[in-house]
């Protein structure tokens, strides 16, 4: 079973900009999509992007413009690229391959 791992995660001031990344034991190239999701304190997860293919993606409205999720199938990687990050951004970043998920994820604060 493949197993998935989430990093990039950190303490960034409102602005400012992370690279999240997920790496995934076997290749990637056979799923459907790949998903990252966030988890605010409090709050329920919620999906932030969908992977299509590596020249396909969504984002959802509260994040288009400045995520970008991608992903390089030769390095059994996804990716989700945060710019302009704002506070409420802050929440745990997940990924998950179709339905497995690392169950880890990585950590995000936006604060000043």
């Amino acid at each position: 079973q493949v197993q998935i791992v989430e990093s990039g995660g950190g303490l960034v001031q409102p602005g400012g900009s992370l690279r999240l990344s997920c790496v995934a034991s076997g290749s990637i190239s056979k799923f459907d999509y790949i998903d990252w999701y966030r988890q605010a304190p409090g709050k329920e997860r919620e999906m932030v992007a969908r992977i299509i293919s590596e020249t396909t993606s969504f984002h959802v409205d509260s994040v288009r413009g400045r995520f970008t999720a991608s992903k390089d199938n030769a390095k059994n990687t996804a990716y989700l690229q945060m710019d302009k990050l704002k506070p409420e951004d802050t929440a745990v970043y997940y990924c998950c391959m179709e339905s497995r998920c690392s169950g880890q994820g990585t950590q995000v604060d936006v604060s000043s």
